[in-house]
C-alpha cells in the first residue's frame, strides 16, 4: 500500500529522491526511520543504502557497507536534512491519537506515558498503574498492579520474551493481567491488586526461600541481646525467609524471655 502524503511531503519526497538519486520509496523509508528516532536518530533496512543501518545526529553513521565512507556520508546528509525537515513541515497526514499508524499509538484514554520506547517490531509505554505494549501493529494494555517499573527488555520476539525492572525485580510482562487488547478475553489469573508479590510468578523468576537459620537463645540472654535477635527475625521476615505467622510466632517467644 502507497504511503500517505501531504501535498509538501510529496514535494520534499520528490527533491529528495532527485538529489539522492533515490527511488520514492527508499526516501520516504528513511523519512519514517528518522521520524521514528525523534529527528536526532534513525534504524533503517534499506537496500539502496546498503541494507541495514544506524543513523544519529552529531554522533556514529553505520552502514552495511562498514568501509564505504561515500555511502556513510549520503546517509548523514540525508538523515541530517529530512531531520531538520521534519522540524518545520508536515511530510504525512496527521493521524488520530490511539490509532495504528499514530505517533502516539497507544489508547488516547491513557494520557501521556511517564517513558516509552521501541524495540525491533515492538514500542512501550508506561503510565500509571499501565502498561502499553504494541507489537506488529497490536496494542495490549497490561494492569501494572503495584510495580515501579524502571525498564523495559525484550530477549526475542513476542511478548512472552518482553521483561521489565520493578522493586520487585525481573518481571514477565506476559505474567500481569490484561486490560485490553489480543488475549483480554482469555482468563486471567487472580492477583491481589495490592500485593504483586502474591501474583503468580514464572518458575525462572521464583528463587528458593533462603533457609531459616536456627536460633540458640540462652536462658539468661539480655533484654538488648533479645531485642537483636528480634530485628533479625524482621530482617528474615522481609527478605521472605519466614512468613508473618513464623515471625510472630518467635518474637512472642523472645519477648517472653524479657
Amino acid at each position: 500500500m502507497q504511503q500517505q502524503l501531504t501535498p509538501a511531503g510529496e514535494n520534499i519526497v520528490n527533491d529528495l529522491s532527485r538529489r539522492y538519486n533515490l527511488s520514492h520509496d527508499a526516501v520516504i523509508h528513511m523519512i519514517g526511520a528518522v521520524n521514528n528516532g525523534g529527528g536526532s536518530m534513525a534504524q533503517f533496512n534499506c537496500p539502496e543504502l546498503g541494507g541495514s543501518g544506524q543513523w544519529m545526529r552529531g554522533g556514529m553513521t553505520m552502514v552495511g557497507d562498514m568501509f564505504n565512507n561515500g555511502l556513510k556520508n549520503t546517509v548523514n546528509n540525508l538523515c541530517a536534512e529530512i531531520s531538520n525537515i521534519l522540524q518545520t513541515t508536515q511530510i504525512f497526514p496527521v493521524i488520530p491519537a490511539g490509532t495504528k499508524g499514530s505517533a502516539q499509538w497507544w489508547p488516547a484514554e491513557l494520557g501521556s506515558p511517564f517513558s516509552s520506547g521501541s524495540q525491533n517490531n515492538t514500542r512501550y509505554a508506561v503510565f500509571a498503574n499501565r502498561l502499553a505494549v504494541e507489537i506488529n501493529g497490536e496494542v495490549t494494555v497490561y494492569d501494572t498492579l503495584d510495580n515501579n517499573i524502571g525498564g523495559v527488555s525484550q530477549q526475542q520476539g513476542g511478548d512472552n520474551s518482553l521483561t521489565f525492572s520493578s522493586q520487585y525485580g525481573t518481571i514477565l510482562v506476559s505474567s500481569l493481567p490484561i486490560v485490553s487488547g489480543p488475549g483480554s478475553t482469555k482468563q486471567m489469573p487472580q492477583a491481589p491488586q495490592s500485593n504483586f508479590a502474591q501474583a503468580p510468578m514464572p518458575q525462572e523468576f521464583i528463587a528458593p526461600a533462603p533457609e531459616v537459620p536456627k536460633m540458640n537463645i540462652p536462658t539468661d540472654a539480655s533484654a538488648d541481646s533479645i531485642i537483636q535477635l528480634i530485628d533479625k527475625l524482621s530482617k528474615l521476615r522481609d527478605a521472605g525467609a519466614l512468613t508473618d505467622q513464623e515471625f510472630t510466632s518467635k518474637k512472642s517467644e523472645l519477648l517472653n524471655r524479657l
